[in-house]
């Protein structure tokens, strides 16, 4: 059940920031990345274990990403045969926020080349994206990941909004999404709607002070 001041905060959102991978799409992108590159099942045990708090993010990104090591050329092939599958109402609910004049914000430690063909589907502006970028050597190689990104760090959605904040004066800033990275954003962010409709995690949906498993809810709320 919804607390009342986090419904009030959410119908009166000035921005909305949504996490990407098990929230706005049904996959985690770098889980389906290390699949697609042959190394799944090491890679998805690091995720629960970063998800669930276990290790430092920076640690968990930089090992998994070490394990994967992916090319410019497997990359791109991955975004071309592997479209992401959004989530139920997620679509609707964008559009009806962008009908009220809400911008939205996709903020996400994932990675910026496998989220912009998402933000773009969602007429999100890439320039509302927050991500990592990973780098590579002039062979197309893997070259690491930009470390300065705050997202690339534990606390660094946080970071993103409190600058989104100074930067644009929002005073009631929404942070949705499925794991532990987003419940830690609030504050700075007004409020959490805590997000289950692909995966369940205990600690976020009893932390959370609004928790859905259909993002439905959140477009009946607004009516």
């Amino acid at each position: 059940m919804a607390s009342k001041s986090t419904k009030t905060i959410w119908r009166n959102a000035d921005a909305v920031c949504f996490d990407v991978d098990s929230t706005v799409i049904k996959e985690e992108g770098i889980d389906e990345l290390a699949k697609f590159c042959g190394k799944g099942s090491d890679v998805q045990a690091l995720t629960k274990k970063a998800m669930s708090g276990k290790m430092s993010f920076r640690e968990s990104l930089r090992t998994r990403l070490n394990m994967i090591e992916p090319t410019v050329s497997q990359i791109q092939e991955f975004i071309r045969t592997k479209p992401p599958t959004f989530s139920d109402h997620v679509k609707e609910l964008i559009s009806c926020l962008h009908s009220r004049g809400v911008p939205v914000y996709l903020i996400s430690g994932g990675f910026r080349s496998i989220i912009s063909p998402v933000a773009l589907r969602l007429n999100v502006p890439l320039e509302n994206v927050y991500a990592n970028k990973m780098k590579f050597f002039f062979n197309g190689g893997f070259a690491g990941f930009d470390e300065n990104e705050p997202t690339s760090d534990n606390g660094g959605k946080g970071r993103v909004i409190t600058e989104l904040k100074k930067k644009y004066f929002y005073s009631n800033v929404v942070m949705i999404g499925d794991g532990m990275t987003d419940l830690e954003a609030c504050p700075p962010a007004d409020a959490f709607i805590g997000y289950g409709g692909n995966i369940a995690r205990e600690e976020v949906k009893n932390k959370a002070e609004w928790y859905v498993t259909d993002f439905q809810e959140l477009i009946d709320a607004l009516k």
